[in-house]
């Protein structure tokens, strides 16, 4: 692409041996947020060709690190397994643009200010690193989370295998993070399934706020019906959520009315479960009736916390089953909340609830 770039932006950008003469772009380009999309236009498309061509070359086992300056800025996290940003502050940014790149400090910030803020970037973020720190430390982190999350996560997809879960079940206090968690997990769900998933939500515990609850994000996909749900699991096993073994259903015989499929999470750093149902039974509603019943209803959400904390300590098939009685209950006093009041599920947004 360099002589589309010396076509577009004149031979100013070329050192006198021919090469480009990166600082003399940026300054540019930076400056000007119309020549800054013309590069892009120019070099995006060679990149994402170049960036197929060296990920299809890849091995099986490989583990594929991209580094991507605009990731979060042309909203591309949905397309891989895990997004990691590494973080420093702007001063120390503006410090190691000024003394290792040479920019003047008006050029520094330019640049800073044509990119993603810290809140869309933490948005994005499944793991934050903190590049501020001294750079051992900084490798020792990179260290452990290959090894302990990197590697683990691409044999688990790579055999079809969910990641473990510990136990006993352990219940924790709310989280503020889960949120945005689902919401990432459910762009890569909707990126993998496309025009299958009806809707996608946070439903779970995690989905309501205030609520203690297992470590755990539980995502409901609707699709017409479970032959669909069929039809993309090789695709959500690529992408990191494996179906788990057998055909599993809750109550109901294959084809009834709370009929499902249930996928799990790969990621060893990310509990999260996906439950594909149908559009043409009625459990996905109860679901969404549920979770919505219990974040208008501050009295039933901590009576359920305290079932749940009074459960935990053991196996999850008995933790379940301790908390069944309760929920069993629950479920009629949620649907005469859902009745009283004429609740209906939200329009689907394509992004958990």
């Amino acid at each position: 692409g360099l002589d589309a770039v010396v076509e577009a932006f004149g031979p100013g950008v070329l050192r006198p041996d021919g090469s480009l003469d990166r600082p003399a772009l940026g300054r540019l380009v930076f400056a000007d947020e119309q020549a800054r999309l013309r590069l892009n236009g120019i070099l995006h498309p060679r990149i994402a060709l170049r960036t197929g061509e060296l990920i299809a070359g890849a091995g099986a086992d490989a583990i594929v690190v991209h580094d991507v300056p605009l990731l979060v800025e042309n909203r591309m996290g949905a397309g891989y397994h895990l997004v990691l940003v590494v973080h420093a502050g702007v001063e120390e940014r503006v410090r190691r643009l000024v003394v290792e790149r040479g920019m003047t400090e008006g050029e520094a910030r330019s640049r800073i200010a044509a990119q993603a803020d810290d809140a869309a970037r933490r948005a994005a973020a499944d793991i934050w690193l903190d590049n501020s720190e001294a750079r051992d430390e900084v490798l020792t982190a990179v260290d452990r989370l290959w090894t302990d999350r990197l590697v683990p996560f691409e044999a688990n997809v790579r055999e079809h295998r969910p990641a473990p879960r510990p136990e006993p079940v352990s219940v924790t206090g709310p989280d503020p993070a889960w949120p945005r968690q689902a919401t990432r997990l459910a762009a890569r769900i909707r990126a993998v399934v496309g025009s299958a998933a009806l809707r996608i939500d946070h439903t779970g515990s995690t989905a309501v706020p205030g609520l203690a609850a297992r470590d755990v994000i539980d995502l409901q996909l609707v699709v017409a019906d479970l032959t669909v749900a069929d039809a993309v699991r090789a695709d959500l096993e690529d992408a990191g959520f494996v179906r788990l073994p057998g055909e599993r259903w809750d109550t109901a015989p294959e084809g009834g009315a709370l009929a499902e499929r249930v996928h799990t999470a790969c990621d060893p750093g990310r509990a999260a479960n996906l439950h594909l149902r149908g559009a043409d039974g009625p459990a996905w509603r109860w679901q969404l009736m549920f979770r919505d019943w219990l974040r208008a209803q501050d009295g039933e959400r901590d009576a359920y916390a305290a079932v749940k904390q009074g459960s935990a300590g053991v196996g999850i098939e008995a933790y379940q089953a301790a908390k069944g009685p309760w929920l069993t209950q629950a479920l009629r006093r949620a649907t005469a909340w859902a009745t009283s009041t004429g609740w209906q599920p939200s329009e689907p947004g394509g992004t958990a609830g």
